[in-house]
């Protein structure tokens, strides 16, 4: 189980659980088609991401295998929401995780989904105790497979067509890290 103190603190970020008064910073990367380009769901409306904030404010630690902690990534000196970082516990039995990221596209290209992802590493290894930890993407998307990459995670599959994602056969990227690769 793995509940953590918030916020977590990095270098430039807060990390802390999302709130209702989120949904303006939300919707503003949520809506945006360049966002959603390699993810499962179409540009979303305020309404729908009014529907799924309210899930993402639930989502603050983790009890058993299958939980995620999906977390509001914002400015250290503003506080500004710029996106959300995710850790979800895929498996207790084989101590196994995934991490996301989604910034809003004015925030790409200054290392916060790296800083950000470095410490959903962090809670996972350190806090939690999985043993490997994965992050999945569009096989199309360059920019998050060099997320993965600064973070010291190696591509281990290309899955080609696996999934239909939006009406097109999507390939995914698999990179993962184990426990005894990660640097603090």
């Amino acid at each position: 189980m793995l509940k953590p103190h918030y916020p977590i603190i990095t270098e430039r970020l807060l990390l802390r659980p999302f709130t209702p008064d989120d949904l303006d910073a939300v919707n503003a990367y949520e809506s945006r088609p360049d966002v959603a380009r390699y993810l499962y769901w179409e540009p979303r409306d305020r309404d729908t991401s009014a529907t799924f904030l309210d899930k993402k404010t639930t989502r603050t630690a983790l009890h058993d295998e299958g939980d995620a902690l999906d977390l509001a990534v914002t400015l250290r000196d503003t506080g500004q929401v710029i996106g959300s970082c995710l850790l979800i516990w895929s498996s207790r039995q084989h101590r196994q995780g995934e991490i996301g990221y989604i910034l809003h596209p004015g925030h790409h290209g200054l290392g916060y989904a790296t800083e950000a992802s470095r410490a959903m590493l962090r809670l996972g290894f350190a806090d939690l105790g999985l043993h490997r930890i994965v992050g999945r993407l569009d096989a199309l998307n360059t920019a998050s497979a060099r997320v993965l990459e600064k973070l010291g995670m190696r591509r281990e599959a290309t899955l080609v067509d696996n999934e239909l994602v939006k009406g097109v056969w999507a390939s995914e990227a698999v990179y993962a890290m184990l426990e005894s690769e990660w640097t603090p």
